[in-house]
């Protein structure tokens, strides 16, 4: 029988996550000796480059480099990249964690938990960042080629499961609205299949690209590329390119498309921008209070407070340098706390900015 991970999670189930006390005063907090003694953790940061780990089972566990830009959207995973101040030759950090959408509630707080650690392994100096499924922030994009997104969790995958029970996969390369090509797994359904994109149908050892008619050179070159990587893993995989127009409803590629369309399978949260808005955050009871809407500036956040900045795209936690040292790492559980209560686009990325470090999303956002 196909393996593909069993019951299918209901969707985002990582929103439901409740890291209330994360970070609080009955919250252990995360000692830099205990993220000395995290096996994973060894020589992180230590030179310029991307570094990925997968939660599993409440463990930190390295990802392959052929894999990066993969994921699976019943798993959550670190991301630390590291590169040089061009001003002072420092090395600075990015640390993300992202979250599949069927993501468990442990591995979402384990991948949350395991990001304060890293950065307090390394003095504080990383930019922490939440990424989500589908609605990546463009800095996270930036790291990779293409974004991969599949069905299932890493023990589904290609080298896991024997060629003969390997259940089909379905991806669809389509640019975003910035113009990068995203590759996202999709229900093998007819429907979803149009002549706007380019399609391939991973059958394990026979891969097929589909060409739609009105896709563009981009798309197309994105999937060959990406066949070319797939065949250079499995060593006995073969391909075919087929044109979208001309591709007959008895091949074999229309003929493995067997599963039915259901409701919000190929649908997510309209992504959108909007106003810009200021929050000062009261540290005592984690409420907020808006400042500004619109135009803000940097003169707009004070050293004592701590602020959430909706850019629109982006939630910053600022946390000023007058801010007691607990506070400064609660900043996941605040925007957590924010998006919540706003009850909408709980997807948006989330990045904790402390005082007088540097962070370009930031900087950009006050643009």
């Amino acid at each position: 029988m196909p393996v593909r991970g069993g019951i299918k999670a209901k969707k985002y189930d990582w929103k439901d996550t409740n890291l209330a006390l994360f970070g609080s005063d009955t919250e252990k907090e995360v000692k830099k000796e205990s993220a000395e003694q995290e096996p994973a953790w060894q020589g992180a940061g230590q030179e310029v480059g991307l570094k990925i780990w997968r939660i599993e089972k409440f463990e930190v566990k390295d990802w392959p480099e052929e894999d990066y830009g993969e994921f699976y959207n019943g798993d959550s995973y670190i991301i630390l990249n590291t590169y040089k101040d061009e001003e002072t030759e420092e090395l600075n950090y990015d640390v993300h964690f992202w979250i599949g959408k069927n993501s468990s509630q442990d591995e979402y707080g384990t991948a949350a938990y395991k990001t304060v650690e890293l950065d307090t392994l390394l003095d504080d100096k990383p930019i922490q960042h939440r990424e989500v499924m589908g609605h990546e922030s463009s800095l996270f994009k930036s790291y990779f080629s293409e974004i991969r997104t599949m069905d299932g969790g890493a023990s589904s995958g290609f080298r896991n499961v024997p060629p003969e029970n390997y259940e089909s996969r379905l991806m669809r390369f389509t640019k975003d609205k910035k113009g990068n090509v995203i590759v996202r797994e999709i229900c093998r359904c007819r429907e979803l299949v149009t002549q706007g994109d380019v399609f391939i149908l991973d059958k394990g050892l026979t891969l097929y690209q589909f060409n739609g008619a009105e896709s563009e050179a981009m798309e197309r070159a994105k999937a060959m590329t990406f066949i070319g990587k797939i065949k250079s893993k499995r060593g006995e995989a073969t391909s075919e390119v087929l044109d979208g127009d001309s591709t007959p409803e008895s091949h074999e590629f229309y003929q493995s498309l067997d599963e039915e369309l259901d409701d919000g399978n190929d649908s997510d949260d309209e992504d959108g921008d909007g106003d810009k808005k200021l929050f000062r955050v009261n540290t005592d009871t984690r409420d907020y209070e808006e400042v500004k809407t619109g135009d803000i500036t940097i003169d707009d956040f004070k050293s004592e407070d701590v602020f959430i900045f909706d850019s629109g795209e982006v939630v910053f936690v600022w946390v000023g340098k007058d801010a007691s040292s607990a506070e400064k790492k609660n900043g996941l559980p605040l925007a957590h706390n924010y998006l919540s209560k706003e009850g909408t686009r709980l997807w948006k990325s989330v990045t904790v900015v402390r005082e007088g470090s540097k962070c370009r999303q930031f900087a950009t956002a006050l643009e």
